[in-house]
């Protein structure tokens, strides 16, 4: 039986995929890099910001300005406050977990002010107040399984009481690692 069900947040809870690696991929075009966007999913879904960075400078050969993480955040920040909607779906199937009284969380890669910008845009903060867990917090990112067993003990419940819900493969991988379900 499932006791605590861990939500990541970019891509299962709120649409922004398509918003953030529509926006990497336009600044990081101009110093050279080309990549569409369903490779982007592919390479940066799930992923710390900085190694996303890291493999745009390994495929152009140079650094990036030293802006570039300032600038990226302040473009995506400004274009998730008038476009994050929820995904599909998400606002009924929470609606029955609660109903079932099944205990739940989010746990992301994300900065928490991300995490809750993005959460209060598509109307769902109310949702998670005080459940909300961000790799920022613990210095551990996806595919490392901390950021999920953080929310897992902080929630009070075992890894094999809970199920990881995730989109991206980083985060597939760190729920397998952590030994949950996902």
């Amino acid at each position: 039986m499932v006791k605590c069900i861990i939500f990541d947040c970019d891509g299962v809870l709120v649409d922004t995929e398509k918003i953030g690696n529509g926006i990497l991929l336009s600044m990081a075009q101009e110093h050279g890099f080309e990549m569409e966007l369903e490779d982007a999913y592919r390479h940066f879904n799930g992923r710390n910001l900085k190694d996303c960075f890291r493999h745009i400078e390994e495929a152009i050969d140079q650094k990036l300005p030293e802006n570039f993480e300032i600038e990226y955040r302040e473009k995506s920040f400004e274009a998730f406050k008038t476009q994050v909607k929820p995904m599909e779906g998400i606002i009924g199937f929470i609606e029955n977990i609660e109903k079932l009284k099944i205990p739940y969380c989010v746990a992301s890669s994300g900065p928490e002010e991300k995490i809750r910008l993005n959460l209060e845009v598509a109307g769902l903060l109310d949702r998670f107040e005080s459940k909300i867990f961000s790799s920022y917090q613990i210095g551990s990112w996806k595919p490392e399984p901390g950021i999920f067993l953080h929310a897992a003990a902080t929630m009070g419940f075992e890894v094999k009481d809970c199920v990881v819900v995730e989109d991206s493969k980083a985060g597939v991988k760190a729920g397998v690692n952590g030994g949950f379900k996902v």
